[in-house]
């Protein structure tokens, strides 16, 4: 485990003088309002059963929620921008009548971000990091809140058709470098920016291991960092295990206790009173009595 102590701040501005405290790590309820996610595919689309699911992570400890109305899987297309409006931008406006939670929208198109500003969300989480809509600068410049850059191989669509690296974790530093140096040129200010190395997206189970290992080389960034390793497929390849998804939940457990250790300040996981429940038993275990 490799780790790069290079100070991150404390806490994490958010829209109307809130923030999010980052002197422990904290867990990013997912919620995919898609009927055709990799890992809850269709439980979640219809609306009410999202905002049901909302309340039920935030009862669960929750710190933020993350609405992704578009699915991201491997082989996956982008939608119609009016449909990934429809199912995001209503379960933004629902999560703010109940709850001050702070709320992120996953998206990469600049006018579903801006809505969802909008209606309320305080955080842009893009997998894109900027590149797939031209707009979504201006958007980010303008906004608030934190922003979430993630490194991607191509694009959805073709990201695991034979990624390939010389040297993954230097490749991924690169990306971030030019990606911060492309923020600073567009008005965005560092301190609001979050890093996601993205896991499954564009890698071979050597390198999504291989990132988890050397988690902490990127918190030279000074940036607080993501990561969304999540019921992902990386697991089931290392465990054998088949089946649905939510039988990955101790792979999951496994690669986000580790990350921690090396540095990860946010943990995107679909399984949040699990993930919840291991955060306190470790942190409980490194606080002498």
């Amino acid at each position: 485990m490799t780790r790069t102590d290079t100070p991150v701040a404390e806490k994490l501005s958010l829209p109307g003088g809130r923030h999010l405290d980052l002197s422990r790590p904290l867990v990013m309820g997912i919620i995919n309002a898609t009927p055709d996610s990799f890992s809850d595919g269709g439980k979640y689309h219809d609306f009410k059963d999202a905002v049901t699911r909302a309340e039920q992570l935030i009862d669960e400890g929750a710190d933020i929620i993350d609405i992704g109305g578009e699915s991201s899987r491997p082989g996956s297309v982008s939608i119609h921008l009016d449909e990934e409006l429809r199912r995001t931008i209503p379960v933004i406006e629902a999560i703010r009548q109940i709850s001050n939670i702070p709320v992120s929208i996953d998206t990469t198109k600049s006018e579903v971000a801006q809505r969802a500003v909008d209606a309320g969300a305080d955080m842009i989480n893009d997998i894109s990091a900027l590149r797939f809509d031209k707009k979504m600068a201006d958007v980010a410049a303008k906004f608030e809140g934190p922003i979430v850059l993630m490194h991607m191989l191509g694009t959805p669509k073709t990201m695991q058709a034979d990624p390939h690296y010389k040297d993954c974790i230097g490749d991924v530093g690169r990306f971030f470098e030019e990606r911060l140096a492309f923020c600073d040129q567009n008005g965005i200010d560092r301190s609001r920016v979050i890093l996601d190395p993205g896991i499954g997206f564009g890698k071979r189970l050597e390198d999504n291991l291989n990132i988890i290992r050397n988690f902490g080389q990127f918190s030279k960034f000074g940036c607080p960092l993501l990561l969304g390793a999540s019921r992902k497929s990386f697991i089931a390849m290392i465990t054998g295990i088949t089946g649905n998804a939510d039988k990955r939940i101790g792979g999951s457990l496994a690669a986000l206790i580790y990350a921690i250790n090396a540095g990860c300040n946010i943990l995107r996981v679909h399984d949040v009173a699990e993930t919840v429940e291991a955060i306190n038993v470790m942190r409980a275990i490194e606080r002498p009595f």
